[in-house]
């Protein structure tokens, strides 16, 4: 039960990764802003299963400004009891380039814990790559434009979604997770209206691209749906996997930017 919750919270991050390849010129953000919160419950079909939290708040990172980007991932009732998880996600970036200084990761899950800190050294620029230091792995060399997988949320939020996008693209990207270099795939569907705990809301819609066999029956049994509005928040995920089917959605906000936006 826990690796399908974690892989949800994964779900949600990943499918609005995107690529951070040909950043745009920055300016000042018009996505998202310090104190902004965002509640996703999660169910096992009709069971609630616990809950994924966002947060982001200005702070300070060895002297300098940063943003403090936060996951916050919690099991609640039945399965709470059965296998308690408590998994933490934490990004500081610099604001000025959205780009990760410093990711910590702390697991929980039943009687598995885990734990890493990972810094990103731009000063060592080599033949398009960076040095990134894992506390874990030690030195390793990545893309320049690398982001960890909670950054890549928020980068994706701010420039990547707009009604550019042609259905049918793919778009890939790349993340270091777990220790690794992590790539990902998703493809853009189009829009749909659906309808949401805050009123119908169009949106765009997205299918990762996954591996059939395993865990997926078919390409298109993970969605994701974000508001197409100037907020571009996920709003609703659904995973169909062979062991049954579980459910994100959106069931609080704080502190948009933006107003959130109607049909």
């Amino acid at each position: 039960m826990h690796h399908h919750i974690t892989f949800i919270v994964l779900l949600l991050l990943g499918v609005v990764n995107l690529t951070a390849q040909n950043k745009p010129s920055t300016g000042e953000n018009q996505t998202y802003q310090s104190g902004e919160k965002l509640t996703y419950s999660l169910k096992y079909g009709f069971i609630k299963g616990g809950y994924i939290s966002f947060t982001v708040k200005d702070t300070l990172w060895e002297g300098t400004h940063t943003q403090e980007l936060k996951l916050f991932a919690k099991t609640s009732g039945m399965v709470d009891a059965i296998f308690k998880v408590r998994d933490t996600y934490i990004s500081y970036i610099d604001p000025t380039s959205d780009q990760p200084l410093k990711s910590v990761r702390d697991i929980r899950e039943g009687r598995y814990k885990y734990y890493n800190e990972v810094t990103y050294d731009y000063t060592t620029l080599h033949d398009d790559s960076i040095t990134i230091h894992s506390k874990k792995s030690g030195n390793v060399r990545v893309p320049p434009t690398i982001h960890d997988i909670v950054s890549a949320f928020y980068y994706a939020r701010r420039y990547k979604f707009n009604d550019a996008m042609k259905v049918g693209d793919i778009l890939e990207f790349t993340t270091y997770f777990s220790d690794e270099i992590f790539p990902l795939k998703i493809k853009y569907m189009g829009n749909e209206r659906i309808s949401t705990a805050f009123g119908n809301r169009e949106c765009y819609l997205f299918h990762p691209v996954t591996e059939v066999g395993r865990v997926f029956e078919t390409e298109e049994d993970m969605k994701v749906w974000v508001t197409r509005d100037k907020n571009r928040i996920p709003i609703k995920a659904k995973v169909n996997l062979k062991v049954g089917s579980f459910s994100c959605d959106l069931t609080e906000h704080k502190g948009l930017k933006n107003k959130l936006g109607k049909l």
